[in-house]
This record gives structure tokens, sequence and C-alpha cells, in this order.
């Protein structure tokens, strides 16, 4: 009976045992040719080491396709620590390669993981250090594809182009504002090994191919860019300010034709700069009382709300007004006396713009203050933009409304003032200022995306802009901005010289000097605004310093606008000690002892008594200081 039902028990294990073991075997059947590739997959995943195959980042570019950014092929080591037998002969050769310790590399390459990179120091190395690590053949070491990016102008549209980290992402600037559209799609390269690092033979490396960003094309001006660069570098080394910046726009369609901070960097080492340089784009950034320039804008809008006739309308200027108890002066002492509404913004009257206010009345100067684009950001394509500083109007008294008036008590982004400007000149019109032109695939250059132009509103009147194009013309010939004078070209603008508000008080040493322009002023291409944080080593004012640097600009600017110069312009007024341009006479057929001519030098070439030819010709315009002219000799022509 017991060894019966022992027998059983034995007889019941064993089909159990059986039964599971076949389970056991229908299962694997079952997964193996079911399953088959998922388990090969899972399998592959373990084994597998990626070692990853940088993108292409899009390239920026100006208006016409020049290259602003772009990456270049770069090598990269990777290592796999498990293939690596010799951790300490491997650190130092790597080290020895990589001028970098050798205690470095060996934690690294001691660490518990499948693939590592040598960042930073493996990272982007040159031609040579990596021609070296392949002629060791060291084990578990690989060279990779790399991208780096790569500024071919230096300094040039620093803030405004921004930079990429060591992982080629956008860390500021336009790399930041469009990273996602300029980073390519990494790749990389599936190596199989087995756990002790060796490669599986059985199976094959597999390479995913690496994309590349879109392209993305600024409605920059290289050329513009270039000129106005280098007049800001002069600017920094003559007068010393603490920041310079320059904006170029223009103001038929809000695109940004050149933009520059100063103190600037070098975006391929930026690592070597200070924050406050690198993340600080000043024409849309920075925000300070505009001073003077902000009585164009002020002027614009008395006349469009007919409040005076400027050449008939007389304002008195006595030196000073008082308004809530306060004595807004004049900055000429005695005041400029009696003058046209013209001559009080040819003059940069403060007391005249205290009367202006006074008749446009708190609702008008605030209201057109705020539709000239004031108080709110322009909504230009870069990141970081200040939206400026704008009193609420019920926060607003008398003295507010006065001083606001002649550009003090706001605080402005220059980016703010040549949009407004460009509304003042251009028949009345805001656009929203950009800087990106296009989006385009970086094979065939096809436009994929076109940035808009946005009408914003309708500002002031076209009889009104007309207005202020005369006006400001008459500032350039017959006030303070005759420094930006230009014989042949029309330029109009406004000059600034703001003080700057130190621990609560107005210094009277450091200024914000500034100039804001358009040319040619009858029919504006171009609107141009320059400003520096307290200059040194001249006389202080925005007409005597920032003037002549945009004359400087505008004298090759407009030439390759292709703006041909015009026989009629508003005629410089001349006020002692100044004195009027030379005007070359003729000298071809007179006698040698007859070449005469007051302020000009004069050089003779050839033998002879008679002048045969001369250089520069009969009416060329020299400066008040004078010039040289070459006068060729020769015999008496019949």
């Amino acid at each position: 009976m017991v060894k019966h039902k022992i027998k059983k028990r034995i007889q019941v294990i064993f089909l159990c045992s059986l039964l599971l073991f076949g389970c056991i075997l229908a299962k694997l059947g079952y997964e193996q040719m079911v399953h088959h590739t998922n388990i090969m997959n899972k399998a592959l995943d373990l084994w597998q080491r990626d070692f990853i195959v940088s993108g292409i980042r899009g390239s920026i570019l100006d208006k016409h396709g020049n290259i602003l950014a772009h990456d270049v092929p770069a090598t990269s080591v990777m290592a796999v620590p498990a293939q690596i037998h010799d951790v300490k002969d491997t650190s130092k050769k790597l080290a020895d390669i990589l001028n970098t310790s050798e205690k470095v590399i060996k934690e690294k390459l001691k660490k518990h993981v499948s693939t590592i990179k040598l960042y930073p120091e493996g990272k982007f190395i040159s031609n040579a250090q990596a021609k070296k690590i392949e002629k060791l053949e060291m084990e578990g070491i690989y060279l990779v594809q790399d991208s780096l990016r790569n500024y071919p102008h230096g300094n040039y549209l620093a803030q405004v182009l921004g930079f990429t980290g060591m992982d080629n992402q956008g860390l500021s600037g336009l790399e930041l504002q469009y990273d996602d559209i300029l980073k390519g799609q990494n790749g990389a390269l599936h190596i199989p090994f087995d756990a002790k690092g060796n490669k599986v033979q059985l199976y094959q490396e597999k390479y995913e191919a690496s994309g590349k960003g879109m392209d993305v094309c600024l409605t920059i001006d290289s050329k513009i860019q270039e000129i106005v660069e280098r007049e800001l570098d002069n600017l920094m080394k003559r007068y010393e300010p603490k920041s310079a910046l320059a904006l170029a726009m223009n103001p038929n369609n809000g695109e940004i034709l050149a933009m520059v901070s100063k103190p600037d960097f070098d975006p391929n080492h930026y690592q070597q700069y200070d924050n406050s340089i690198i993340n600080h784009n000043l024409p849309i950034w920075k925000s300070y009382e505009p001073g003077s320039t902000f009585k164009s804008i002020i002027f614009a809008s008395g006349l469009e709300l007919k409040l005076y006739d400027m050449f008939k309308d007389t304002y008195d200027d006595k030196g000073y007004e008082i308004v809530q108890g306060a004595r807004i002066k004049s900055w000429k002492a005695g005041g400029h006396g009696h003058q046209t509404f013209l001559q009080v913004l040819e003059n940069s009257s403060n007391p005249g713009f205290v009367e202006i206010s006074r008749r446009m009345g708190l609702d008008n100067e605030y209201s057109y203050i705020k539709k000239f684009g004031f108080g709110e950001k322009t909504g230009i394509d870069l990141p970081g933009e200040s939206a400026g500083i704008m009193f609420k109007k019920e926060a607003m008294n008398e003295l507010e409304q006065a001083t606001v008036a002649f550009g003090q008590g706001i605080s402005v982004t220059p980016i703010q003032l040549a949009t407004a400007f460009s509304a003042v000149v251009n028949g009345g019109i805001l656009y929203q200022p950009h800087i990106t032109k296009s989006i385009q695939n970086p094979v065939n250059h096809e436009v994929i995306m076109e940035y808009p132009i946005v009408e914003k509103r309708r500002v002031i009147s076209k009889d009104t802009s007309k207005k202020m194009q005369y006006a400001l013309e008459s500032v350039v010939a017959n006030g303070g901005a005759k420094k930006a004078y230009i014989d042949g070209y029309r330029i109009g603008g406004k000059t600034g010289t703001a003080q700057i508000a130190e621990n609560g008080v107005y210094s009277t040493t450091n200024y914000n000097l500034s100039f804001l322009s358009a040319a040619p002023i009858d029919n504006p291409k171009i609107v141009l605004y320059i400003a520096a944080d307290s200059p040194k080593n001249d006389i202080l004012y925005g007409g005597t310093v920032i003037a002549p640097v945009a004359k400087s600009c505008y004298e090759d600017i407009l030439p390759y606008l292709g703006i041909e110069k015009v026989k009629k312009q508003m005629p410089k007024k001349i006020i002692w000690p100044e004195t009027e341009n030379i005007i070359v006479d003729n000298f071809i057929g007179k006698q040698r002892e007859k070449v005469l001519q007051q302020g000009v030098t004069f050089t003779f070439y050839g033998q002879g008594d008679f002048v045969v030819d001369q250089m520069p010709k009969k009416g060329t315009v020299l400066p008040p200081e004078g010039g040289e002219v070459w006068i060729y000799l020769g015999k008496k022509t019949k």
C-alpha cells in the first residue's frame, strides 16, 4: 500500500515536471520563432556602444548670403573603458598629446560607464593631435566626428549673433533665439561589444547619419555693419567712453541693417570675457534717458496736433521756465531770445519744449508717446529686449509732463528711439523692427519662411512727416548737428546730451551723448542712431562728439547704397569761428605764378610755365581747413 502511494506520487511528479519542461520548451520555441527580432534588438541594446556623430548646425547669413556664423568639421576623443587594459599607460599617452594632467584622464578612464567623451580635454582637438592618437592605435580610444562653431569675423556683430556651448547648443543672441531651427540632428555609430569589451564579430556596425539645421538669413548688411563697427572702434579709442552703441535701420520696413555694442567680445572665445559684456546687447537692452533726441518725437506730435506753425509762430526764450516752483533752464545762458518754433528745435531749447508740452496737455503728450511705441517692447526678434521705463499717466504732474518733453524723466531703449524716429521721417508709419529676413534650406537655399513686414499703425500724417524732414535737415544745417553736414547729401537729425543719474542725482561730469539721424532726409533709406556713455577728452555735446562719427559713417554708407549727391540742399549756416568749405578754382591755362587760392596748398609737377592739368578738378569741395591741389606744368597750348 505504501509502495503503491510512493509510486503514484513519483508518477505525478514526473508528469508535472514533464509538463513544466514542455511548457518551458514551448515558451522558448514561441519566443524564438515569434519574438526573435525583439529579443535580438534587446540583446544588441545591451551589447551596443553608441558613438555620437554631431549634427551640422545651420549657418547664420547676412542679407546678401555672406556667412556670419557656421559649423566647421572637428574631431573629438571618446573612450570605451571596458576595452582599456592598461589605464595608466593610456592615460599618460593621452595626457601628453592633449596637454593636460595624466590624473584627470586616468580618473575618467576608470569610470564604470559604457562610453565616455573626454570633455573638455579631448573636445575639438587639432589635426596634429588626431594623427598622433590615430598612430598609437590605443585600445578603447576612438576619434569621432564633431562640429565646431566658427564666427569668421570675430568680434563683428558679437552680441547679436551670440555663441554656442561645448555641445553646440545656443546660449545667447540669435544662436539662442533660433536654437531649435539651427541645430542639426545628431547621428551615431553603433558598435556591438560583449561584456568584456570585445567586438561581437557576428553583428555589423551600424551608422546613423547626422542631419543639418536650417540656415537663418538676417537683414544685416555686412558692408554697413563693417562701416559702423569701424567708426565705433575709432570712437572708443579717441573718447574712451564706458560703452558705445549704434543701430542702423531701414525706416521703410523695420529691417535692421547694422547693430553694434562696445565693448564687444570674440564669440569664438567667449569664455575669456565677462558676462556683463557678452550678455548685454546694448541697442535692445540698455535703457536710459534719451535727452534732446526725444524732442524730435515731441515736436512731431505738436505739429500733428497743429499746435503751432513752425515757420510763423514764435516763442521768447528768456533762459528758463518755472514749473511747479522748479526752474527749467536753457543750455544757453540768458536763453535764445525771440525765435520761431523751428528755431526752438534747431537750438534745442528746453524752455521752448516746456511751452510745447503745455500746449499739448498731459493727455495728448502721453497718448503720442505711447503711439510712438515707448513704454513697451518693440517686439524685435532678439532675446533680452527691455521695455524702458515710463510714468503711469496718473502719476505724472505738471513737472514730469514738462521734463519728459525734453527727454528727461523717461527711460527708453535705442531700438525704441530708432523705431519711433523712423515713423517720424518715413511718412508716419510705425513698423515693428526685425533682424531676421528668412529661414532657408541649407542645401538648395530655398526660402522656407520669410519674416513678415509688420506695420503697427499710423502715428502722424504724411504732411507732418514731410514737415519733420525739413525741420530735421534744418537742425543739421543751422542747429546743433552741423558737424554731421555733408555737401551733396541731405542729412536730417537731432543730437542729445543727457545727464546721467548717479545715486539719485544728476551727474555734472558724466553724460550720455547721442545723435539720431536719417538720410537722405527727403527720401530716407537709412536711420542711424549712435550713442556713447560718459566719453572723455573733448567738449561733451552730442553735436561735437557723436555727429562727426555719424558723418563718417554716412560718407561711406550713402555711396554704397547708390545714393547720388544732389546739387541743391539746405545751405549750412556758418557761425564764427567756423569757415565755409573751399571750392577749387580752375587753374588750367594759367601761368605758374598766378596759381593762387586762399586755404589751398599746391604741389607742382613737370616742366614749363603753364598749367596743363590739375588734380582735383575745378569745383571740387575741400574742407574749411583746406587741402592740397596737384598742378601739372607744360608749354602753353594754342
